[in-house]
């Protein structure tokens, strides 16, 4: 059988799962949700103390930021959310920063876009 893949954009982790439960009673091969932020990666998750120089890179502390690339990581110091002083508006991806990812037999992708619209998603 065929499958189709679905990407779909929710206002919050709450409506997304509520569509994944129910995409799971269609037998989905696969369903993830993921927050989608403005930079790459999970954030600062130890103590460090910045005058040691332990750290990649200003983005990484003043973002949240993993850069595995050291032009995207100069770019990024560029912005406003740099200096410390701003928070650039709490992250400037906001309103349907939730993707959800479903991968679905191709005869059940009608009913699972059905599902996604009615929980509050945008495909």
């Amino acid at each position: 059988m065929a499958e189709k893949n679905i990407l779909a954009y929710f206002q919050s982790i709450e409506d997304a799962e509520g569509a994944r439960a129910k995409l799971q009673a269609l037998r989905a091969a696969d369903i993830s949700i993921d927050r989608i932020g403005r930079f790459p990666g999970e954030g600062v998750d130890r103590i460090m103390n910045p005058i040691t120089g332990d750290f990649p890179g200003i983005g990484y502390l003043t973002q949240d930021a993993n850069f595995a690339d050291k032009s995207a990581a100069i770019l990024a110091a560029a912005d406003v959310t740099a200096s410390g002083m701003s928070d650039g508006g709490q992250d400037a991806v906001t309103g349907r920063d939730v993707l959800l990812t479903v991968v679905i037999d191709e005869q059940n992708a009608d009913q699972a876009l059905r599902i996604i619209r009615e929980a509050g998603g945008l495909v």
